[in-house]
């Protein structure tokens, strides 16, 4: 077979900021119908390159060419329609408009004299992306009302609505379950066999493995090369990624759980879930397995008190508790690491001094006045043993790393000191090597004695990390499985039952 020619080519690509360089020479040549993984670590480049590439961002030096016309000065408009799309990483939605309104907004439909908006022709447009994804999200529902898988899954209809010929995808997974994840990649195929090309970036080996056809690498803002999806190894990428081995990606565990710390029984909050049991012990982790939608992120929500509980019981080492905010939940012991640590977790602007201490400020206080140097000697010793990248801890949180900005959260909620803690998707969004820094984080954290609940839309993570697997679908629980009997195939088959 002949080799198309390419669609997008990129040589030589030169960009920096403030005389630092973020890429050096990189280059891409993508084919029509391709899947091109980019990969590399967090800092690896990767974000400034889609910037240059959708026109949000000018280079230095270097050429990109669509079809063979070269896209020097476009701006985002005009590279959108010449067809180039891009699913970003953090989701640029309007939370007060509704779900088609996110989906259309630029492209509105109007009709009638007066020429007004009409929704209900976006609303059944909308409507039919989203059933082709295989999801039921209503269409006028808003934006700010929805998961952050759901909002993930509005970005992806939103993308695939456009006439697109390139479609970048950063992290498109993040928040979706297997089973969302196997509708996106028959929808990706769909769109390979129509001749459009998809550049993927993510930080899961098996999903690169799984739908990539070329992969090239990036390191520290440097092209590495480009290769054949089947000429790599999960291994031998990982070390083009990082330069070097990585140590076992799951630390091996010898810490026995001890006694019960947290138990819920007959949980229910109505239209969430319902009729929830399990307990959590010292020094172990217990995994929430279940699809979008199964009620993971509510269970655990309604445990910190963040939303109110219908009926059932909470109980902390024996004894019943009730919690009806954030505030009660610290004061009992239970810590709360959230699936969107932007908007839930950081403050980006303050400081990673600032964003450490904001959950336990009496602690640094005296007389009503908030101590300084009390505060960054905590935020130092939290630093160093998070081992948290950072220039200091006056840095904004905002110039850290994905992975870095994840330590600090937790490094927040540690302050308190919780026998609990919840993690809701600890790893989203982050690079390989990152997560197995994290991953030895709650090596660390179980092995002191704190029980952990782990919330992952990761089954490898899941079954790597948790000692035992509660499973859940539509809002009910499934399974209690332990770590013998959890499998990929266990935890699906219970976590799509009717």
């Amino acid at each position: 077979m002949i080799p198309q020619p390419y669609m997008l080519e990129v040589t030589d690509l030169t960009k920096t900021f403030s005389g630092v360089v973020a890429l050096d020479a990189v280059q891409l040549r993508v084919r029509p119908g391709e899947v091109h993984a980019l990969m590399g670590e967090n800092g690896a480049g990767k974000s400034t390159f889609m910037k240059l590439l959708i026109g949000l961002l000018t280079p230095d030096s270097g050429e990109i060419l669509f079809e063979g016309i070269s896209l020097k000065a476009a701006n985002v408009h005009e590279v959108l329609k010449k067809g180039i799309s891009m699913i970003h990483q953090e989701m640029l939605n309007v939370p007060e408009l509704t779900v088609a309104q996110n989906i259309f907004l630029g492209r509105e439909t109007t009709g009638g004299l007066f020429r007004w908006l009409d929704d209900s022709v976006r609303n059944k447009q909308a409507a039919a992306l989203l059933a082709h994804l295989g999801v039921s999200i209503p269409p006028d529902a808003r934006m700010k009302h929805l998961s952050v898988a759901e909002m993930q899954m509005v970005e992806i209809a939103k993308a695939i609505s456009n006439d697109v010929k390139v479609l970048i995808m950063d992290e498109p997974t993040s928040a979706l379950a297997d089973a969302e994840v196997t509708i996106l990649f028959g929808i990706i195929r769909e769109l390979t066999q129509k001749g459009v090309a998809v550049i993927y970036i993510s930080h899961k080996m098996d999903e690169i493995f799984t739908i990539a056809d070329t992969i090239t690498v990036l390191r520290d803002g440097q092209y590495i090369g480009t290769y054949p999806a089947t000429e790599l190894t999960e291994n031998s990428l990982i070390k083009l990624m990082v330069g070097r081995e990585l140590d076992r990606l799951f630390p091996e565990s010898t810490t026995q759980p001890g006694v019960e710390v947290l138990s819920v029984q007959h949980l229910s909050r109505k239209g969430a879930f319902s009729d929830i049991n399990f307990a959590v012990h010292a020094g172990e982790v217990l995994g929430l397995a279940g699809l979008m939608g199964a009620g993971r992120t509510e269970v655990a929500r309604a445990i910190y008190g963040l939303d109110s509980i219908q009926s059932g019981e909470i109980h902390l080492k024996g004894q019943p508790i009730t919690i009806k905010s954030p505030q009660d939940a610290i004061r009992q012991g239970i810590g709360y690491v959230s699936e969107d640590r932007k908007q839930l977790g950081l403050i980006p602007a303050l400081s990673v001094k600032y964003n450490i201490t904001l959950g336990n400020l009496s602690t640094y206080a005296d007389g009503g006045f908030i101590r300084s140097q009390r505060e960054s000697t905590a935020a130092v010793d939290v630093m160093a043993g998070l081992r948290i990248k950072a220039a200091g801890p006056d840095q904004p949180v905002v110039y850290l790393s994905g992975g870095n900005q994840q330590k600090v959260v937790i490094g927040k909620v540690l302050q308190a000191n919780p026998a609990v803690v919840i993690l809701d998707e600890p790893t989203r969004g982050i690079d390989i090597g990152a997560k197995s820094e994290i991953y030895k984080l709650i090596h660390e954290l179980k092995a002191s004695g704190i029980a952990i609940i782990l919330i992952s839309s990761e089954l490898p993570e899941l079954l790597g990390l948790s000692d035992r697997i509660v499973v859940l679908a539509k809002g009910k629980q499934t399974a209690l499985l332990s770590k013998k009997e959890a499998t990929q195939e266990t935890i699906m088959r219970y976590a799509m039952q009717p």
